[in-house]
């Protein structure tokens, strides 16, 4: 009986805990709010919940980033959460909506099934699932073409490999890494239709231990290319990589400077232009319930970063002229049916 009631102690102390640290995290990154005083209208409130830590110089640094661009340029109030557990999510949500915020983000695929669930509770609350997959009338989602940035990194690698055995890896499986895993397939094998393309996911998108075991094992195995996507484990995977003189590509961040030896380039993800983005259209009033998919032709969000000295003149041109031509819509990625499931495939003009 006594074990029982310190269970539920324990599990109450918790929630009161996370709730507090939600409002010191809230309130420590809010500018102080100022009415506008001819209107005495509040100003617009703009909150993000983060799966990871801010400081990972990648997926999270870049929702954290979007949140104080659209700070500076649409002088709203902002707040943030971060390293949000997926069994917090909800809470995290909640707590959001019931302060007022007019837009609140969600900083990654995983938190569909939470906005589904809060959402439709704050009907005057407008949900953004960052890498999402869930529209309603007061849910939309951002999604940058994951496929067409991997598709140009999925022609390098299959240019350098001497193995013909490249690798993708991340944290979690899910319809965003599932996209990005079809480009760079579907890059390697316009190059070699025999290049084979693995797959693996730690399940966790911070974890360092995990993030180099796996990669250590992909290597062992023969991969000698490998397209990376994690968050704070990132580092982890290109030193790895360098390390044992393979290639790897950055993501998100320009990551050529983590690795110079073994980076080929990274798929660039200007997802604080883009958070900032929708954030003016849900301030103007005019953001609606719908995926918002930017691809290669907003180059200021989507687009490769620096080359690495590994990547041949030629290739690297020839890379950049393929790009073009998606953005000229020469290319397109169409939806087809491939071993009796949807997929994606390329159409040429």
């Amino acid at each position: 009986m006594q074990q029982d009631f310190s269970r539920r102690k324990f599990v109450l102390y918790g929630a009161a805990t996370f709730t507090t640290t939600l409002l010191l995290k809230a309130c420590s990154s809010n500018q102080t709010s100022t009415p506008t005083a001819s209107s005495g209208q509040e100003r617009f409130k703009i909150a993000i919940a983060l799966p990871g830590a801010i400081t990972d110089q990648a997926w999270n640094q870049s929702g954290y980033e979007g949140l104080n661009l659209a700070k500076q340029k649409l002088n709203v109030e902002v707040a943030y959460v971060e390293q949000v557990a997926q069994a917090d999510q909800t809470e995290a949500l909640t707590d959001f909506a019931r302060k007022g915020y007019n837009l609140i983000f969600a900083h990654g695929g995983q938190f569909d099934a939470a906005i589904e669930q809060v959402a439709p509770q704050f009907p005057n609350t407008f949900f953004v699932g960052v890498n999402g997959n869930t529209k309603a009338e007061n849910i939309a989602s951002l999604r940058i073409d994951h496929l067409q940035g991997s598709y140009l990194c999925g022609i390098i690698g299959a240019s350098v490999t001497k193995s013909n055995k490249l690798a993708y890896i991340a944290g979690q499986e899910f319809p965003a890494t599932q996209e990005e895993l079809r480009g760079f397939e579907l890059g390697a094998k316009s190059v070699n239709p025999k290049m084979q393309i693995i797959s693996t996911f730690t399940g966790d998108w911070s974890d360092v231990a995990k993030a180099k075991e796996a990669t250590l094992a992909l290597i062992s195995s023969g991969v000698d290319v490998i397209y990376q996507w994690f968050d704070s484990a990132s580092p982890a995977v290109l030193q790895a990589a360098s390390d044992k003189g393979v290639y790897a590509f950055g993501n998100t961040k320009d990551q050529l400077d983590i690795a110079p030896k073994a980076v080929l380039t990274s798929a660039v993800k200007r997802l604080d232009i883009a958070i900032a983005y929708l954030a003016e259209l849900a301030q103007q009033k005019q953001l609606k319930g719908q995926i918002y998919t930017i691809g290669l032709e907003r180059e200021d969000i989507l687009s490769l970063g620096k080359f690495g000295a590994a990547v041949p003149e030629a290739i690297k041109q020839n890379t950049l002229k393929i790009k073009q031509e998606i953005v000229d819509q020469k290319i397109t990625f169409v939806t087809c049916q491939e071993a009796g499931k949807n997929t994606r495939c390329i159409k040429k003009a």
